[in-house]
Parts: C-alpha cells; sequence; structure tokens
C-alpha cells in the first residue's frame, strides 16, 4: 500500500507541469548508443631495471616519482620487471615508456630505438660506478684475482653491469676467461639479484661473486658484512642511464628531463628525493657517452644485451 500511496501523489506532482499546448516527443528505442564512460588518461610507465628486489626498487624511487607527477603534470606509474630480460622485452613491445637501467643494459635497448637522456652521479663514484669481486673473508684459498682460476662462480645477470660484464673485464685483464671457472651461475628469481650474489658467497653455496659496488649497503642489515671480503674493484664505467623507448612523446620526454636535471643537493627537498633514490644529482647523457661499453663487449666476445 504504501508504494501505491507514493506513485499517486508522485502522479498528482508531475500531471500540472504537462499541458494540453506542449507538443508530444516521440521516442524512437530501436535507436540506441551506447556511450562509454570517460577512462583515465593512460599513465607513462617506469620501470627499475630489478637489481634489487621490488621493495627496495619501490622505496628507492618512490619519492622520485611523485616529483615528477607534481612537477611535469603527467601521470607515471611504476612497474617492477621480475628479471633483466623480461625488461628488455617489455621496452621493445612498448610496456615501458621510461627506463632507468644500467649501460649495459642500455646498449641492447639502443639497438632497438631506444634513447638516452640523462644519467646519474652516485656518492662516491660521480657519473661512474665499478663492479666488484668478492669472496668470503675466511676462505684461505682465494687471495688474488689469479686465485679465482678454476673456482666457481655466481653473478648477477648475464645483462648486468656492474654485477657482471666490469668484473668480467677485470678477470680479462688478468688472462682469466669464462672458461677458467669452474662453473659460472647466475642468480635466479625475482628482482633481488644483487643481494642473491652477496648471500651465495656469504653461505658459501660459490667461492666468488660478482656485484655493482654499492650492494654491500643494501644488504648491511641482513648479513655480518666482516664475512665478506671485496677482492677487487673493477675501472669505472659510465653509470645508470635514463632512456626512453623508440616512438615515446618527445614533449613528455623533454618535460621529464628538465625535471630530473632540476633536481638540486642543495635544497632540502631535492636532496631528500636524491639520497633515497641512491643519487647525489642527473646530468644529462647522449648515446655516444656508452661506447666504452661497447668496446668492452667487444673485447670480451659478447652479445651486447645478451638476453
Amino acid at each position: 500500500m504504501t508504494f501505491v500511496r507514493f506513485l499517486v501523489l508522485f502522479l498528482l506532482f508531475i500531471l500540472p507541469a504537462c499541458t494540453e499546448n506542449e507538443p508530444s516527443v516521440k521516442v524512437d528505442m530501436s535507436k540506441v548508443e551506447n556511450i562509454a564512460p570517460p577512462g583515465p588518461t593512460a599513465a607513462i610507465t617506469y620501470a627499475y631495471l630489478p637489481q634489487y628486489s621490488h621493495a627496495v626498487s619501490f622505496e628507492r624511487h618512490r619519492r622520485l616519482l611523485e616529483y615528477l607527477r607534481h612537477k611535469t603534470g603527467l601521470s607515471l606509474r611504476q612497474i617492477f620487471p621480475n628479471t633483466f630480460a623480461e625488461h628488455i622485452k617489455m621496452v621493445e613491445r612498448g610496456e615501458i615508456d621510461i627506463s632507468f637501467t644500467n649501460p649495459f643494459v642500455y646498449t641492447s635497448l639502443a639497438r632497438h630505438g631506444s634513447e638516452a637522456f640523462a644519467r646519474i652521479m652516485e656518492p662516491d663514484a660521480g657519473a661512474d660506478f665499478e663492479g666488484q669481486i668478492i669472496v668470503r673473508a675466511d676462505n684461505p684459498a682465494i687471495n688474488t684475482i689469479e686465485d679465482c682460476r678454476g673456482k666457481r662462480l655466481i653473478a648477477v645477470d648475464p645483462n648486468s653491469a656492474g654485477g657482471y660484464l666490469y668484473p668480467l673485464g677485470l678477470f680479462f685483464e688478468y688472462g682469466i676467461t669464462r672458461d677458467d671457472f669452474q662453473e659460472i651461475a647466475f642468480a635466479t628469481g625475482s628482482g633481488g639479484r644483487q643481494e642473491a650474489v652477496v648471500l651465495a658467497v656469504y653461505t658459501g653455496a660459490y667461492d666468488v661473486g660478482t656485484i655493482r659496488k654499492g650492494t654491500l649497503d643494501v644488504v648491511r642489515d641482513k648479513i655480518d658484512l666482516a664475512q665478506i671480503r671485496v677482492l677487487a674493484e673493477s675501472r669505472p664505467y659510465p653509470g645508470w642511464v635514463y632512456s626512453v623507448r623508440k616512438g615515446f612523446d618527445p614533449a613528455a620526454k623533454r618535460k621529464i628531463a628538465q625535471a630530473l636535471l632540476d633536481l638540486d643537493m642543495r635544497r632540502k627537498g631535492d636532496a631528500e628525493i636524491l639520497a633515497a633514490a641512491g643519487m647525489v644529482g642527473i646530468i644529462a647523457a647522449k648515446d655516444a657517452d656508452y661506447d666504452p661499453i661497447r668496446e668492452l663487449v667487444r673485447r670480451l666476445d659478447l652479445d651486447e644485451g645478451m638476453q
């Protein structure tokens, strides 16, 4: 009954609004157009090559992404490839717009049309960085680089610069090639590969490990670093680089590049953003900056971007 009363009252309310003078309007319900609601603007995808765990990658670049969104007015979203090879494939498929990668991976991306536009400066190494060869501190069989001959080596990834390519170049300088190791293995799993190498050496699973300089600081709270010895460091090579995929919007690239170059350690807010990402500054970059990497790859008889 309540519904009937409501219907009667409703009709009494609207009937006066209809007069005999108003023309009737016929509606053809057979002609219906589906109109989709407006969707969100597609976000620009940003990915940090997975040298560390996804949690570390997120925390390192979370503030930087927030800054870029605010500074450029663009929508950016950080995504997390599981492996170096997956990162490369995602760029090739156009699924990653902005890449932050090591220089070895960049040379592979560049062959598919990616373009370098900025490179970082790190606290200890500036615009360059090194790879390190590590062993257990109490391993009596390894005291020099030559002692690594015939040992089991674990590296970060075939596409890792500091975690494989740079130390491989150092071994080469001492006349040690890949064939001189009993075994060369690579860290497996989703992200966190630098840490995995350190843990493999720490537990004795492998005799020798190769990592990028700076990794030991990341695992400081996980293991007793007194049990790890840095046997040697490679020479410095060009550092990590920002690049855009082939076909990316040039105007958006210019906005992002300028925002990155504007970061200044002398400003407190900027210093917090840079420090969280392990940087002290960002400078302009061009493809030719990475020719030393290509020369090292040729010298070692490797393919650029092995996988």
